[in-house]
């Protein structure tokens, strides 16, 4: 399993561009991924992105940085040479979309299987059993990144958000979710609260 996280230029995949993809490898994770790249040329830039990633215009269009097909391939060969191809992320479909369509666009494979795992089911199954109510306003999930990981015994991930960062904050709070263990130093400090 890997625990992907990504930063785009926006929220729809055929119009915005991936500017970097961070990863962990859950069963090995001291392998971890993080590279950055331009956006692809005609790509659209929310406003809302910057805010969120921290990148500037420029930095979304660094010309020095490496293309989106290159960042794809790398990251491609490194998910390859370790423990397993299965997505694991917070909104896993956002991730991996994003990568998917990148693919297609560069005429590169897509070796990543269908079926994914995302860290919002998981803790609301780990709240249903341990009899908490998961939060909901109209019908709708408030497990959102900072939620999940204060559940966890997690601090709320830094801002602006980095990949590289999010893969961490997630790939520990699936161990401590699914095997209640804590998974990388960093966060050896925080105790899992429900142990």
């Amino acid at each position: 399993m890997i625990v992907v996280d990504v930063e785009t230029t926006g929220t729809e995949e055929h119009v915005h561009s991936l500017l970097s993809i961070g990863a962990v490898d859950f069963l090995k994770p001291s392998r971890k991924f993080y590279k950055e790249c331009r956006m692809f040329p005609g790509a659209h830039i929310m406003e809302s992105a910057s805010h969120v990633n921290g990148y500037t215009e420029e930095e979304m269009k660094d010309p020095s940085k490496m293309s989106d097909g290159e960042l794809v391939k790398e990251f491609i060969a490194w998910a390859e040479e370790g423990s397993g191809l299965l997505f694991a992320a917070h909104n896993t479909m956002f991730d991996f979309n994003f990568i998917r369509v990148t693919c297609e666009r560069n005429h590169i494979d897509f070796p990543f299987p269908k079926r994914t795992l995302d860290l919002h089911t998981v803790c609301f199954t780990q709240m249903l059993h341990q009899g908490i109510e998961p939060l909901l306003e109209d019908g709708k999930s408030l497990l959102n990144t900072d939620t999940v990981m204060k559940y966890c015994g997690l601090p709320v991930e830094p801002k602006p958000h980095i990949a590289s960062n999010g893969a961490s904050y997630a790939a520990e709070a699936f161990s401590r979710l699914l095997k209640n263990e804590k998974l990388l130093p960093e966060f050896e400090q925080y105790e899992i609260p429900w142990i």
